[in-house]
């Protein structure tokens, strides 16, 4: 048994050092210790035979907790230590303010080993998960099969690498980056009989090499950039000059869809960015000719209905087709942002651009706007031959970020205001959903009563990986700088990794969002998940403001950043 001194020096020992005078807190201790001392024996024995329990067993399962959190587990000399003060505490039980000493302690410990979650880190480590599947199974194809260990092939471009390459340099990534660097200076061919697609090629191949040419420097990216842009020109030679959307960049060919002569408004102007800036650096004016003509073909065409535009548009007659459907959903959606960014990107100087955006945004707001019932969220919806229909798709999500860098620039504060609304609404279609991910369509809810605000029919009910809400979450946080935003974004990061992320590498898209017990693996890693997705992930996270920044650099629709020029369009 301890002498009298040394139980003094014990409990002056593992006191929280806020007095190193043993008189200044006699009197707590004597009144803890009377306490104490009304129970009995068994009383006593009981109570510290649990805590010893509880302080034990929260040694061997803390690791694991840390590591889930992001922490790191105890170091043995803290775990030597800890136990050191446990047996001492008991060994002098007779005292219980040393015990209480003790368990502060404890607690001490246990926080002071966990560290913040380092979400940037989370972000990387997440891009590096998916690159190791797509790296071992699926090197140089489109597409990574991450459930079967295997790829899919839409173009045979290698479009997973192209679209991440400046995904990888945002982040940091300098070793995968020089290895996707290597494939597409000595492997990537553009010399290939195969039919691509017009908008996608544009804005996941050439806007990619473009992002990256001016991240970088490297002239090799241009070279292909300019291989690529000349291979999609014959798209353009219809009697329209409404492009095609279909172009075999072998032969120097260019059809329409097999099934019709009809291409999809989104697709015909949204290659805008990205063939503008490709005249600018190469000096060679007819890419950006032949893009603006069709915005001048759109600009003038009969058949709008306040600014919101069909989603069929035919490349023989150059009309608009299918009149009387409206959305800002699949087929329309990004020819209402590339009339912003457009007007951004040419430095404010196309007021025919900027008439378009502000008229379609007062039609959205006329015809499509509406609450939902329960909790009155403000939602986008579709006009079907003047019907309403309540139904909206995960990529009108795109729409808050968009209103608010209009905002940002100059325009209505108006804009902002239904920015916030908006970004609530996408935030909810994930919130509301089991898993914490939202479903590709849901239809709102218009009757006042409670409940859900969404409904999601069976078909509807897979989620793609897709960015368009982490998207304008980052342009929310950048303009706002309102931390929910951020922490909004991390709750969808982390329902990524519990629902979809593969262990053997990669990520699958999911097949119900609604049933988190058994998603649904669809075996399928879209590019935009690496090139966009994750991107805006790291972007949102980042506290450097200037990375990237919205007054130097203007996001193509696959997150491809490219600059806002110096000098007007010519």
């Amino acid at each position: 048994m301890y002498s009298p001194s040394r139980k003094d020096f014990i409990a002056l020992t593992l006191s929280d050092q806020h007095s190193r005078s043993y008189n200044n807190g006699k009197h707590r201790r004597q009144s803890c210790w009377r306490k104490w001392k009304q129970l009995s024996r068994l009383q006593r024995s009981l109570i510290l035979f649990l805590l010893a329990l509880l302080l034990i067993f929260g040694l061997l399962f803390y690791p694991s907790f840390s590591e889930q959190w992001g922490g790191r587990p105890l170091s043995p000399l803290s775990l030597a230590v800890s136990l050191l003060y446990l047996h001492a505490a008991i060994d002098v039980s007779q005292h219980a303010p040393v015990l209480c000493v003790c368990v502060c302690r404890m607690c001490l410990l246990c926080i002071v080993s966990v560290k913040p979650v380092d979400r940037l880190e989370m972000v990387r480590e997440a891009f590096r998960h998916a690159w190791k599947g797509y790296k071992e199974f699926a090197w140089g194809h489109d597409e990574l099969k991450p459930v079967s260990k295997s790829y899919g092939e839409w173009f045979g471009l290698g479009l997973t690498i192209i679209d991440a390459l400046d995904t990888m340099w945002i982040l940091g990534l300098k070793e995968e980056f020089e290895e996707a660097r290597k494939w597409v200076e000595t492997e990537l061919s553009f010399s290939k009989n195969v039919d691509v697609n017009l908008f996608e090629s544009t804005i996941r191949i050439l806007g990619g090499l473009l992002s990256t040419y001016h991240l970088t420097g490297d002239e090799m990216f241009l070279e292909k950039a300019k291989d690529i842009g000349l291979r999609l020109m014959p798209a353009f030679k219809t009697p329209s000059k409404i492009p095609f959307s279909d172009v075999n960049i072998g032969k120097g060919t260019a059809h329409p869809p097999r099934w019709t002569s009809d291409s999809t408004l989104a697709e015909v102007t949204s290659v805008q960015l990205e063939f503008r800036e490709l005249s600018r650096l190469t000096h060679d004016p007819q890419y950006q000719e032949v893009v603006n003509e069709v915005m001048r073909l759109v600009h003038k065409l009969p058949g709008k209905h306040d600014g919101l535009v069909p989603m069929f548009i035919n490349t023989n007659s150059g009309q608009f087709t299918h009149k009387g459907v409206f959305t800002l959903g699949a087929r329309a959606d990004s020819y209402y942002e590339y009339l912003l960014k457009q007007w951004i990107q040419g430095g404010k100087t196309e007021p025919d651009l900027l008439e378009d955006y502000l008229e379609a945004i007062e039609g959205v707001k006329k015809h499509l706007l509406r609450t939902s019932g329960p909790r009155k969220l403000t939602f986008v919806g579709e006009l079907n031959h003047n019907r309403f229909n309540p139904k909206m798709d995960h990529l009108v999500c795109f729409l808050p970020g968009t209103l608010a860098l209009g905002a940002h620039n100059g325009l209505p504060e108006d804009h902002m205001e239904l920015a916030l609304q908006l970004m609530e609404t996408c935030h909810q279609m994930y919130i509301q959903m089991e898993t914490g991910l939202s479903p590709e369509i849901v239809h709102f809810n218009l009757q006042p009563y409670d409940g859900r605000d969404v409904d999601v029919k069976p078909a509807d009910r897979h989620n793609l990986l897709r960015p368009e809400t982490v998207e304008s979450l980052f342009y929310l946080y950048r303009f706002t700088k309102d931390a929910k935003y951020r922490d909004w974004g991390w709750d969808i990061l982390e329902s990524f990794n519990k629902y979809t992320r593969v262990p053997s590498g990669g990520y699958t898209s999911i097949s119900n969002v609604r049933d988190p017990v058994n998603p649904g693996p669809r075996d399928k890693m879209e590019s935009f998940f690496l090139g966009e997705t994750l991107k805006y992930f790291y972007l949102l996270f980042s506290d450097d403001l200037e990375l990237l920044s919205l007054d130097k650099y203007v996001f193509n629709t696959e997150a491809h950043p490219l600059p806002i020029w110096q000098l007007p369009p010519v």
